[in-house]
C-alpha cells in the first residue's frame, strides 16, 4: 500500500529514452539496464519518452520478484489519460502532451529483484529508478496533499478515512479496495461502496455517495464471512 500510494500518479522527467513497449524494460536495483536491448525496442516501436519529457506512473503492479510500473497509461487502446485520477485532483493536462505538444505513448518497465521482492519503501525505489527517472522536479501526490483541507491531509497521513473524501483521497489514505460494488438509491443517486479487508480480520466499508464518503464502517468478519458489531468510529 505504501509503494501504491507512494508512486502511483507520480510525475517524473526520463533522463534516457523511454522505449515504447508492451513488454516490460527490465531495469535492476543498482540502476542498471540493457541499453542495446532498450535500443532495440526503441527502434521498433518508437519512444514513448524522449529525454527530458515529462512522464507519470499511471500504475504499480508488485509481483513475487519485481515491480512493475505502467508509464502513461501503458499500451492499452483508448485514451491513457483518462486512467490519471490519484493525486492530481483531476487535472491531467500536464501529461497528455510531451514538451513539443506532441501525444505521449505509454509503456512499462519492470524492477527487478532476483531474490523477491522485499520490505522497501517507494522512496528506496525512486533512487533505483535514479538513473532513468528524475523525480526531483515533481511530487504530485505530495504537492496535491498539502493543498487538502486539514482534517483531510491528516487522514490520509494516518491512513484512515473520514466522511467528505472523494475517491482520489481514500486511495491516497488506503490503496486499492479488495472489492467494489455501485447501485442506484431509490433517489436516483449512485451509491458505491469500496471494502477493504477479508476474514478472517477487519474489514473496513465505505460507501461514497455522487463521488463522495459518507459512511465508514469497521467490523471483524470470521472465517466464514459473518461480521461482528462494527467497531467504533475514530471520528
Amino acid at each position: 500500500m505504501e509503494i501504491e500510494r507512494g508512486l502511483t500518479a507520480e510525475f517524473a522527467t526520463a533522463k534516457v529514452p523511454v522505449p515504447h513497449s508492451k513488454k516490460a524494460l527490465a531495469i535492476h536495483t543498482d540502476g542498471t539496464y540493457d541499453k542495446s536491448a532498450w535500443d532495440d525496442a526503441l527502434r521498433e516501436n518508437g519512444p514513448a519518452a524522449r529525454v527530458g519529457d515529462e512522464l507519470q506512473i499511471t500504475r504499480v503492479e508488485i509481483q513475487s520478484n519485481k515491480i512493475v510500473l505502467e508509464i502513461n497509461g501503458g499500451t492499452k487502446s483508448g485514451h491513457w489519460y483518462d486512467h490519471l485520477q490519484v493525486g492530481v485532483g483531476g487535472t491531467t493536462n500536464p501529461v497528455s502532451t510531451n514538451q513539443n505538444g506532441q501525444p505521449v505513448n505509454g509503456s512499462h518497465v519492470a524492477l527487478l529483484f532476483p531474490g523477491g521482492v522485499p520490505s522497501i519503501k517507494s522512496a528506496e525505489l525512486r533512487q533505483m529508478l535514479g538513473n532513468v527517472f528524475d523525480f526531483e522536479k515533481h511530487s504530485a501526490t505530495e504537492q496535491y496533499v498539502d493543498r487538502l483541507p486539514e482534517p483531510i491531509k491528516k487522514a490520509i497521513k494516518e491512513q484512515h478515512v473520514i466522511e467528505g473524501m472523494d475517491h482520489d483521497q481514500v486511495l491516497l489514505a488506503l490503496g486499492k479496495p479488495h472489492n467494489k460494488s455501485r447501485e442506484t438509491s431509490r433517489a436516483g443517486d449512485e451509491v458505491e461502496d469500496w471494502i477493504y479487508g477479508e476474514p478472517p480480520g477487519k474489514v473496513t466499508f465505505v460507501r461514497f455517495t455522487e463521488g463522495k464518503v459518507v459512511r465508514v464502517q469497521e467490523s471483524y468478519a470470521n472465517v466464514g464471512g459473518t461480521t461482528a458489531p462494527p467497531l467504533p468510529t475514530s471520528h
